[in-house]
């Protein structure tokens, strides 16, 4: 089968942590199965691992070229392979996917977290007197669990994360091709080019998203919230709200505009960052006296923001029907997700607003997901990227804010001191307009808005964001064709007749293109 991942960014720890990850030089079963145990039991949650057979290391980093295994020996490994797998309590199967490298052949065995922990293997898989031990990961190495650590793991049966659980409630109509294969091609996974020419229900159980009985397979709900336009439907709620206070919640809490986003949560974290780069972020300029060089700073770094946002996304809990909510005022930006980190992290770690490690995911396959996208590290490192954004920006520090109980998570990324004290929201695309620092600064300036041209401003409420990413890359072909009709905006683009027109209507709406002679012999251009 093929992997959900390139083989590249295994070979060179990429993406996935080098813990999860184990170069062996050969087919060495005792060892592997011991680690196959350990990576399925996943005692840290962070969502299984890989094995690598054929390639040697050298202080944890793979050794190019590769060393290979001898490819007539491969199904004898894989027949090896049912019966060891055999031995495992309860039954478990690895994935597993034969690699071309370096003109060499590799197995790679994909182990994600079982839903049915703990495992237990033999501790000598070759031994007639087979003795069934747990395993576990402590650092880059497999371990047998005693004590304690055998206590906690058995206790952890039954804490399956909610979203590696099957769901009865999605259909296969609900995942969405494009958005599956969007994923696949994105981390340049091979799946992507047999999507179209397999069933659906083979590509899912090839990426570990399904579950359950043979007789009874169900679509686990992390494919709902990576590959499904419609989430909501499934996990109510799931939505990005983001309000705008000019004046400030409390000073003005009536003055006030409102926007939701929905889609996958990809889409929801590209939808917002699009939305308040457009509206919210802008760059100023300080000039100093006697100095030719001026000051640049942003209200906010784009960085911290995502960081902030993909969070909140991240660890936020799908069965509780309560939305993502960022709220945009005179002092800063708060992002507030429903409940708050766990309770692991003691109080006094919060408070201090810096690296929050906790060994408890609500999410852990969806953390897998957003890593292989580079929309996060997953090692606890969003706190200490957020401040060090805003400290490279002049900003000041980043607060995290919880309660006694837990229930939320709010963090709160103050804007630059020198953007006055007003949320001032930005011109329309392609002008300039007139801002003025606070007192302390006392010079104004001309804010150049940084929106590209491509991407539509004020985008309505009611507008999907799987329409937004047509709708930019309609207009970016329209500004390098100059015009085109709609079959041909169809063919570059690869989608439907529908699709364009569909998305040729919003743009329309917006005012940002028009069309130019009959209908019959007409094109679409531009209007910006």
């Amino acid at each position: 089968m093929a992997l959900p991942i390139n083989i590249e960014d295994l070979l060179n720890r990429r993406k996935i942590e080098s813990n999860r990850i184990e170069f062996k030089k050969g087919w060495n079963p005792t060892d592997i199965y011991r680690s196959i145990g350990a990576f399925a039991n996943d005692f840290d949650n962070l969502g299984g691992g890989y094995i690598l057979v054929g390639v040697e290391e050298a202080n944890g980093v793979a050794q190019r070229p590769v060393t290979g295994i001898n490819p007539e020996a491969v199904d004898g490994i894989m027949k090896q392979m049912v019966g060891f797998n055999n031995l495992i309590e309860p039954y478990y199967m690895p994935r597993t996917s034969v690699e071309e490298i370096d003109g060499k052949t590799i197995l790679v065995i994909w182990i994600p977290a079982g839903v049915n922990r703990p495992y237990a293997v033999p501790n000598d898989v070759l031994a007639k007197v087979k003795k069934p031990v747990y395993c576990v990961r402590d650092g880059s190495s497999s371990i047998v669990a005693k004590g304690e650590v055998l206590d906690e793991l058995r206790d952890m049966a039954n804490r399956v994360p909610f979203d590696e659980r099957p769901n009865p409630n999605i259909k296969l109509t609900d995942i969405s091709m494009a958005l599956l294969r969007d994923y696949l091609a994105k981390v340049d996974s091979r799946l992507e080019k047999v999507l179209f020419t397999q069933p659906l229900e083979q590509t899912l159980e090839q990426m570990d998203l399904m579950d359950g009985p043979s007789e009874n397979r169900m679509v686990k709900n992390v494919a709902a919230m990576m590959f499904c336009e419609h989430p909501e439907r499934i996990f109510r709620y799931t939505q990005v709200d983001i309000v705008i206070f000019p004046e400030g919640r409390i000073n003005d809490p009536n003055n006030f505009s409102e926007t939701t986003i929905y889609g996958s949560v990809p889409q929801l974290i590209q939808g917002a960052l699009t939305y308040l780069k457009n509206n919210i972020i802008r760059e100023y300029v300080k000039k100093q006296k006697n100095v030719p060089e001026s000051i640049r700073f942003f209200n906010y770094p784009i960085q911290a923001l995502e960081e902030a946002i993909v969070n909140a996304l991240y660890h936020r809990d799908y069965q509780q029907y309560e939305p993502v909510e960022i709220s945009v005022e005179p002092d800063g930006i708060h992002i507030l997700s429903i409940p708050g980190p766990d309770r692991s992290i003691s109080q006094a770690v919060i408070d201090k607003g810096e690296r929050m490690i906790s060994r408890r995911y609500r999410n852990r396959r969806l953390g897998d997901f957003l890593k292989e996208l580079d929309l996060t590290e997953g090692r606890s490192t969003g706190i200490p990227t957020i401040q060090e954004e805003l400290k490279k920006n002049g900003s000041p520090r980043a607060t995290v804010e919880t309660n006694s109980e837990r229930s939320f998570i709010n963090v709160f990324i103050p804007v630059h001191k020198g953007c006055g004290k007003r949320v001032v929201l930005n011109a329309p695309i392609n002008a300039t307009v007139n801002a003025t620092v606070n007192a302390s600064v006392n010079v104004p300036v001309n804010v150049p808005v940084n929106v590209p041209v491509n991407v539509p401003v004020n985008v309505p409420v009611s507008t999907p964001i799987t329409l937004i990413k047509t709708q930019e890359r309609i207009m970016k072909l329209l500004k390098g064709k100059g015009s085109l009709t709609f079959e041909e905006m169809a063919k570059e683009l690869k989608v439907t007749r529908k699709t364009i027109q569909r998305n040729i209507a919003k743009l329309k709406s917006m005012g940002l293109i028009e069309r130019v002679g009959e209908d019959k012999n007409g094109y679409w251009k531009l209007n910006i």
